[in-house]
């Protein structure tokens, strides 16, 4: 039994990212599972998790505009730490968005073609979901410095757990390197943050990581992480829901 989320938070902010883990699967059990975009950092997760849990759930936002390194990297996921990847899609296929809101959506308002494939997709697997785990660090951007290892994720509605909220670049792949984690190709040809095929692009040595998603439009998240107001009184036990107060 956990009193509430503020002393939960405190605790963790204490934990690596394996205690964070063995916490998230004794608390929530097959109600946790892990969002991946399988970027480095994701990959770091999965591989720390799959050593603590055999059972370890995996889920994708599958856009339809993956680069193919990405599902090729999927794929390698699978056989390797044997697990089904769950890809969930928009419910309006590439077509069927071009027909409603016209051609190339991404290119004329980013936000909004981000919400349909997306925060929309996603909003549906989580309304299952009593947890979910991400793969954020707080250097990554202004919007994740704030980012706590455990908090409630007011936009969802249920309990976000960030392991690895508090890792540098430095000790994401020193991490690779160490434990031979595979990792997607595009890393290697300049392309630190990996998204959909139309708004990412390659950056130059010294560029802001970030600056290589939805180029040209000051725009720096799909929307999945934006920040939230301050967290409530939680009160959290493994046998119900979380409970508001």
């Amino acid at each position: 039994m956990i009193d509430n989320l503020e002393r939960t938070q405190a605790l963790a902010e204490t934990w690596d990212a394996a205690e964070v883990l063995h916490w998230a699967f004794e608390s929530f059990g097959s109600r946790v599972q892990m969002a991946s975009g399988f970027g480095v950092e994701g990959m770091v997760l999965i591989d720390v998790a799959s050593r603590i849990n055999p059972d370890l759930k995996v889920f994708t936002i599958d856009t339809d505009f993956l680069f193919p390194e990405t599902n090729r990297l999927i794929e390698k996921v699978e056989k390797r730490y044997g697990i089904q990847v769950e890809r969930v899609r928009p419910r309006l296929t590439p077509e069927d968005q071009e027909e409603v809101y016209g051609p190339a959506l991404w290119s004329i308002n980013p936000d909004q073609c981000c919400a349909l494939r997306k925060v929309e997709p996603l909003k549906e697997k989580l309304a299952t979901l009593r947890a979910w785990i991400t793969a954020i660090r707080r250097e990554q951007t202004a919007f994740r410095a704030t980012a706590r290892k455990v908090e409630w994720d007011r936009k969802f509605r249920l309990i976000k757990i960030n392991p690895i909220a508090d890792w540098t670049s430095k000790d994401v792949w020193n991490y690779v390197h160490a434990h031979n984690v595979p990792y997607n190709p595009l890393h290697d040809r300049n392309y630190p943050s990996i998204g959909c095929t139309h708004c990412t692009r390659s950056v130059q040595p010294g560029d802001d990581p970030r600056s290589g998603r939805w180029s040209g439009t000051g725009k720096t998240e799909c929307g999945l992480h934006l920040p939230d107001p301050p967290a409530p009184l939680i009160q959290l036990n493994t046998s119900g829901s979380s409970l508001e107060t």
